[in-house]
């Protein structure tokens, strides 16, 4: 097949990894990055950029379009995919409301019974910092209704930061409209983890389970980041947990369906791990990102059967297999992130990495060398029969990798 990865992440670079590992399909990566050039063809076209998306689908006979990020999922462009006959992994724009719209997301988990922190739903400050005043419950969560690249949540230890991130939002508009509704929420306590299936529309098939972290420094201290490392399969995510998560889904598919919505692609649920049960963080409409770098080793099952059964609605036709091994995945990210930080910064050793994958993110390819380009730089991916030779390998390779200002946790996979 034909196929495009719409997105330049280390999640796309896994993703046609996986596919490129069939070696029968022609691959092209919209926009791709520094390490998706050696196995697909890079097309500057950005992942917001649907018209042009769309004419370069229609001039290159491109059958299949697997999208990555979040923003052209909210943008309809797996609807407008769909109109010319394009077989899409991604749910459609009113599918995708279930990670695009914070308030949207915790309306319908309210409806269809979905455990989720108490919440409540502001459009204006004066009302949002009256309820904080007069609950007088801390920490608390504050979210962004809207899209806000991953820094839309502010958990609050005290008033007076209760009263900086609503200002923040709803007086300067620092993440614009995205910050014309806020939702405040009730903090869970317990531990947090990830679980992912395919969906296709009816029926859904579970990921191995993985865990990620969050925090930008180790111990999980610091502001949180889009991810600093991931490993599979999580220990944290028993058979009695995984029968609860199962549930949660189902309940989420079954909303969908009654809703009238074709949910097709992948549903990501952020679960907290508490005392009271398995309850919703929240959920997503795509692949996580990293821990599709430690999924996708771990799939027997080609992916493009899987791409093809979510888009038949054919899932329960095919046996989708994974290998029983650990992974780990470690991520090298440029000094100053998740705030400023510099680019341009050339990568050397990447020729020296023996034993793991290493799934770029932030990287350019300039004349045969390779630049820093992001925030997230890296993933060095590695596969062991345990967690912790995954994780010695890791680190091992890790080591080889030179950039000015690169930085790495030094616990990712520590239980």
């Amino acid at each position: 097949m034909r196929i495009a990865v719409i997105g330049g992440g280390g999640r796309e670079h896994s993703l046609l990894w996986s596919l490129s590992n069939e070696k029968k399909h022609t691959l092209f990566a919209l926009p791709g990055n520094g390490g998706t050039a050696s196995i697909s063809e890079n097309v500057e076209i950005g992942d917001s950029e649907i018209d042009k998306i769309l004419k370069f689908i229609d001039d290159n006979k491109i059958e299949t379009v697997v999208i990555g990020p979040e923003k052209p999922l909210s943008l309809g462009l797996a609807d407008r995919l769909m109109e010319k006959g394009v077989k899409v992994y991604g749910p459609v724009k009113e599918g995708a409301k279930i990670e695009t719209s914070k308030v949207w997301s915790k309306m319908f988990m309210k409806k269809y019974d979905i455990p989720t922190a108490d919440f409540e739903v502001f459009d204006d400050y004066e009302h949002a910092i009256k309820y904080v005043k007069e609950k007088n419950s801390f920490p608390t969560v504050i979210k962004v209704d809207g899209l806000a690249a991953g820094k839309g949540v502010f958990i609050v230890n005290n008033f007076e930061e209760a009263d900086d991130a609503l200002k923040e939002i709803m007086i300067e508009k620092k993440f614009g409209d995205a910050g014309n509704h806020v939702e405040i929420e009730e903090f869970l306590e317990g531990m947090e983890s990830s679980y992912l299936v395919f969906v296709d529309g009816e029926k859904f098939v579970p990921m191995v389970t993985s865990k990620d972290h969050k925090n930008i420094f180790d111990g999980n201290k610091g502001p949180n980041t889009g991810g600093m490392g991931t490993f599979s399969p999580s220990p944290f995510m028993t058979p009695a947990i995984i029968e609860e998560a199962n549930e949660i889904i189902k309940k989420a598919v079954n909303g969908f369906q009654k809703e009238g919505i074709t949910y097709k692609g992948t549903l990501y649920a952020g679960l907290m791990l508490t005392k009271n049960g398995v309850k919703v963080l929240e959920f997503n409409a795509r692949f996580g990102d990293p821990e599709t770098q430690v999924i996708m080793p771990r799939l027997i099952t080609p992916f493009s059967e899987i791409v093809d059964a979510v888009n038949d609605g054919m899932l329960e036709k095919i046996d989708v297999r994974w290998n029983d091994k650990a992974t780990l995945c470690l991520i090298a990210a440029s000094s100053g992130y998740p705030g400023a930080y510099q680019k341009g910064k050339i990568i050397k050793g990447l020729d020296k990495i023996k034993d793991a994958t290493v799934f770029h993110a932030g990287t350019k390819l300039v004349e045969g060398a390779y630049y820093t380009s992001g925030g997230r730089v890296l993933g060095v991916t590695t596969v062991a029969d345990t967690l912790e030779k995954a994780r010695e390998i890791a680190y091992r390779e890790m080591e080889k990798i030179v950039f000015e200002g690169i930085y790495y946790r030094k616990d990712i996979g520590v239980i």
